[in-house]
């Protein structure tokens, strides 16, 4: 049923959701960008102080949700936006809207919590209400400070009240287990569903799952980025060079291959710290011993043809041998393991996550979660059932790819 549709239809399928469902989201981020950009002629200190990630996160998501309908109509005829939908580009297509637009997703913080009585290991679907208080400074504070403070969500609010129902007479009554509180300057009443449940802390799960697909695909990108670098450069070098330095290289690849890569990351952690740059660095640097063979094969190959020995002659150097000569013969293969190493990327970072050396609690992940979830498996599964699918689905998803561009490139082995 897939195969009827595009990858166009796709992206503007999901673009189109996400505007519908935001549509004065939106709004007021456009309005936040505008008044944004007239402090920053105003006051130009005043509005770089502003400035942080949360923010840049927001406007780049507004657009993002542009440009990408408007490139996607214009490109559709393109090879790549024409291609069938399969379940594996379905999976990637839908991981990338959700790290692309996390902010449009979810408007909760992460890290929210409020009334841990109300909120606490709340099912799926649970429905609560939402008290915003008035404060004073509200009306003397100018209208950038203020959409900001409604736009990007903090950790902490200390003017919303989460109550579990509500008097349907009077907005300054509501319930918090059963108990009736009364309250003042109560500007208005929003009833808010979360979608996943909640966890311990009375955190929304569906928010701290999508901001850990961020943190489990930008560790993925980044460990495989270094992968690639070191695997392709090394194994060039080993299969151009040949001799001492491809011994060299040869033992100490063998070396890593022979020895738990397991224990040689944890070491690292222990020592450095477990941050998100440490993280990417180490998960990048375990993996390239299985690309430097496939490179340093492919070179020893491809250095005895005509082509390369002329290539050779002409003066070319060394990277320009690489880069025209080597890169898009032995793209395919490095493509293909590349895919592979990605899925074990994500495996591996989920693990470190569970052990408690993986991002820390600075930022939500997938085995954060599951760990977390494993002390009440009994009274919230949906704590760790939902981070454990789109752990599963998202491995599988990587496999299945990798096989379809192995097939893709290698049409022959179809028959086999």
């Amino acid at each position: 049923m897939l195969k009827r549709y595009k990858l166009w239809h796709l992206i503007l399928f999901f673009t189109a959701v996400i505007i519908l469902g935001n549509i004065s989201f939106l709004i007021n981020i456009s309005k936040l960008f505008f008044h944004f950009i007239i402090l920053l002629t105003e006051n130009f200190e005043t509005a770089s102080a502003q400035i942080n990630l949360s923010l840049i996160d927001h406007f780049i998501s507004l657009l993002l949700i542009i440009l990408i309908p408007v490139i996607t109509i214009i490109k559709r005829k393109s090879d790549f936006l024409q291609k069938n939908l399969s379940f594996s580009i379905f999976i990637v297509s839908f991981l990338m809207i959700i790290f692309l637009f996390a902010p449009l997703l979810t408007q909760f913080h992460p890290d929210f919590q409020k009334d841990l009585r109300v909120t606490k290991l709340l099912p799926p679907l649970s429905k609560v209400y939402f008290l915003m208080k008035d404060y004073q400074e509200e009306n003397t504070i100018p209208d950038f400070f203020s959409l900001k403070k409604k736009i990007i969500k903090e950790s902490f609010n200390e003017n919303i009240i989460i109550a579990d129902s509500v008097s349907s007479s009077s907005n300054k009554i509501y319930y918090q287990k059963q108990k009736e509180y009364k309250a003042e300057n109560i500007v208005s009443v929003e009833s808010k569903i979360y979608l996943l449940g909640t966890d311990e802390f009375g955190r929304d799960v569906f928010t701290r799952l999508v901001y850990g697909t961020r943190i489990s695909l930008f560790v993925g990108l980044g460990a495989v980025t270094l992968t690639l670098l070191l695997g392709v450069s090394l194994g060039f070098l080993a299969g151009y060079n040949g001799g001492f330095i491809d011994s060299v290289l040869s033992r100490i690849t063998e070396m890593f291959l022979s020895f738990p890569i397991i224990f040689l990351i944890i070491l690292i952690l222990a020592l450095f710290g477990n941050s998100l740059l440490t993280v990417i660095i180490v998960l990048g640097f375990s993996g390239w011993m299985s690309l430097f063979k496939i490179v340093r094969s492919e070179v020893i190959s491809i250095k005895q043809k005509e082509y390369f020995i002329s290539a050779k002659l002409s003066g070319l150097n060394l990277s320009s041998l690489l880069m025209k000569e080597i890169f898009p013969v032995i793209l395919a293969p490095v493509v293909v393991n590349l895919v592979f190493q990605y899925g074990n990327v994500i495996l591996a970072e989920s693990a470190l996550n569970y052990l408690g050396l993986g991002t820390g609690n600075v930022y939500p992940s997938w085995g954060g979660m599951i760990e977390a979830g494993q002390q009440y498996l009994t009274d919230a599964w949906w704590m760790i059932f939902f981070p454990g699918a789109a752990l599963f689905i998202t491995l599988y998803t990587a496999n299945s790819l990798g096989r379809e561009l192995n097939l893709h490139f290698n049409p022959r082995l179809q028959n086999d």
